[in-house]
C-alpha cells in the first residue's frame, strides 16, 4: 500500500489473512476485527469501510502489519488432490503437501481432482487476479490424451469454428504431440498418434478442456498443464513446490 493509498478492509484481510473478501466481511461483521486511526481511538471495524498506511488492524487483539511480503509458489499438483482449502470428501488437498507457513497462501485458478500439473500460489491479489482476468490473455498448455483417436473433422470444429457450451464458445488450439518431435528416431519409436494432444487456451472455466472434448464424444484420460503465462513447469516433480520470482 503506498502512503495516502486507501483500500477496502476486506481486501486487505483477505491478502494478510488468506480468507475470502466475504470471510473477511463476516469477521469485520462478527467484531474480530479492531482498527485504529490517527484521529481516532480504536473501535471496531465497520463493513466497507477503508484504511490507509497509517490505520492499525487488529484481528484477535494482535496487530496485522500494513506491509506485507509477498510470496509466489509454483507446485506440480499430483492427480487426485483438490485445490481447496477444506476436503472434498476423502480427496486430501494440495495444502496438505505445504508446510504451515505456506498454507495462508491462494491458488491462482485451479486444476481439478482428475487433472495434474502447474498450479501457482500467492499472497498478492493483485498478481492473481491478472494471472485470471479474460483481458489479460495469460496462455496456458496442457498435455492431454483423449480415449481414442481425435477424428480430423472434430480437431476442425474444437481448433478452428469452437464448440457451443452452457457457458459460452470453447476453442482450443490443438497440436498433435507427435508432430513436436523433430528427431526422426523418436518417431520410428513412437508412431503418429491422434489421441495425445497439446491444448493451448487462454480462458480458465471449470473444466473447460474435458467438456469441451466430451461434446463431441471423447473422454479425456489424461491433463497435464506445463505452462501458465511465462511460468513453465519443467522437471518439478509430482507433489513439489518451490518459491518462484514475480515475472
Amino acid at each position: 500500500m503506498q502512503p495516502g493509498q486507501e483500500i477496502r478492509l476486506n481486501k486487505f484481510l483477505a491478502e494478510r489473512l488468506g480468507i475470502s473478501r466475504r470471510e473477511a466481511d463476516n469477521y469485520i461483521a462478527a467484531g474480530k476485527i479492531l482498527i485504529e486511526k490517527s484521529s481516532e481511538k480504536k473501535r471496531p471495524a465497520i463493513l466497507g469501510e477503508r484504511i490507509d498506511n497509517t490505520t492499525k488492524i487488529y484481528y484477535n487483539n494482535k496487530l496485522i502489519p500494513i506491509k506485507l511480503q509477498f510470496t509466489y509458489l509454483a507446485m506440480n499438483k499430483p492427480v487426485g488432490y483438490v485445490c481447496s482449502k477444506k476436503r472434498q470428501g476423502d480427496s486430501p488437498t494440495i495444502y496438505e503437501l505445504l508446510p504451515k507457513k505456506y498454507q495462508h497462501l491462494k491458488t491462482v485458478g485451479r486444476l481439478d481432482k482428475d487433472s495434474s500439473g502447474l498450479i501457482l500460489l500467492t499472497n498478492d491479489g493483485d498478481f492473481a487476479f491478472s494471472m485470471t482476468h479474460p483481458k489479460f490473455y495469460k496462455e496456458k498448455r496442457y498435455l492431454v490424451e483423449l480415449d481414442r483417436d481425435l477424428e480430423p473433422l472434430h480437431q476442425q470444429l474444437i481448433s478452428d469454428f469452437g464448440i457451443d457450451l452452457p457457458d459460452g464458445k470453447s476453442k482450443l488450439g490443438l497440436v498433435n504431440r507427435s508432430d513436436l518431435s523433430n528427431d526422426s528416431q523418436d518417431k520410428s519409436n513412437h508412431p503418429t498418434t491422434r489421441t495425445h494432444w497439446e491444448v493451448i487456451m487462454s480462458e480458465g472455466r471449470n473444466r473447460q478442456i474435458r467438456r469441451t472434448f466430451a461434446a463431441v464424444g471423447y473422454r479425456v484420460k489424461k491433463l497435464h498443464r506445463i505452462q501458465f503465462g511465462k511460468y513453465i513447469l519443467n522437471d518439478l516433480r509430482p507433489g513439489k513446490f518451490l518459491e518462484i520470482s514475480k515475472l
